[in-house]
């Protein structure tokens, strides 16, 4: 499973086709906040100790995405206009976060 299409919308969403015809909108907000860099969500070293992110400044410009790049054929990277750009998202990842915005927009209808 992997994305066909990612478009970022002036509605402030990255839309998505996946290969199996499923589409999904994932809110910007939902987007960055879900960073899986070690500098956002922490890392994980040897023998398994996990160490938690330093708080984020929340910078202008954090939910603004600048650009989408590939990494390799199995992720998506992201720059936004804070300067952050160490974001790699796999398409599993990717999948968890329409799942999440899609279950967040059934919780406020």
């Amino acid at each position: 499973m992997k994305p066909i299409k990612l478009k970022r919308n002036a509605s402030g969403t990255l839309d998505i086709t996946w290969d199996d015809g499923k589409e999904c909108s994932i809110p910007l907000q939902l987007f960055r906040d879900h960073c899986p860099c070690a500098m956002c969500s922490g890392e994980t070293l040897f023998l398994g100790k996990h160490y938690e992110a330093p708080p984020q400044p929340h910078l202008p410009g954090r939910y603004e995405l600048t650009e989408l790049h590939p990494v390799g054929t199995y992720a998506v990277g992201a720059a936004w206009a804070d300067g952050h750009n160490t974001g790699i998202y796999t398409w599993e990842h990717l999948r968890k976060l329409c799942e999440a915005a899609e279950f967040s927009s059934r919780q406020s209808a």
